[in-house]
């Protein structure tokens, strides 16, 4: 997992974004919703499937050498397909080790609190239902906390999107937004 480097905003903190979603994703609506995105963000590869992916974001770096970086905050560089799918896949194992039932419960408080108010407070209710959830403690300090926090963040927004995939563009957007922000209001 030390090829996490570090993420913030960027073409390639898309990516991870959308490949965490993409896995593992049973509902055929929730499927449409992805798809959609991805068409929406223009993502193109060479035809080889060896260059870099690209798209309308802004540029950045996601460093992939192994160094831990004591902040999310970060460039972003242009990434392959396996690397965006190698950090996409450790971030997803880290949400693996969460309790299901503090996930479960953060996600219904997310959704129950989005649902009720204005979309210019989603950003705000992410950042402080993953700040709730951290300091009750998740039991994975043995790991890099930013680490936890993004594998947190993707897990509500994608649990949130799965029983409501209509949100998934603005969620999506707002999770792009948190992370670029290092996971701070």
């Amino acid at each position: 997992m030390d090829n996490l480097g570090n993420v913030s905003g960027g073409q390639n903190a898309a990516l991870v974004i959308l490949t965490f979603l993409e896995a593992d994703y049973r509902s055929p609506e929730y499927g449409k919703e992805l798809l959609s995105l991805g068409q929406e963000i223009h993502l193109t590869r060479d035809i080889n499937a060896n260059g870099s992916w690209k798209d309308t974001l802004d540029d950045g770096h996601l460093e992939t050498d192994g160094h831990m970086s004591s902040c999310i905050k970060a460039s972003l560089g242009n990434w392959d397909h396996a690397g965006v799918r190698q950090v996409a896949e450790e971030l997803r194992e880290i949400a693996a080790q969460l309790e299901h039932n503090v996930v479960a419960q953060a996600t219904q408080n997310l959704g129950r609190k989005i649902s009720n108010s204005p979309l210019h407070q989603w950003k705000d209710h992410l950042t402080r239902e993953v700040e709730r959830v951290m300091r009750q403690g998740v039991g994975l300090e043995h790991l890099a906390q930013e680490r936890v926090i993004m594998a947190l963040t993707l897990t509500l927004v994608k649990g949130v999107c799965e029983q409501a995939p209509k949100l998934l563009r603005t969620l999506f957007n707002i999770a792009l937004q948190h992370i670029r922000s290092g996971g701070s209001g």
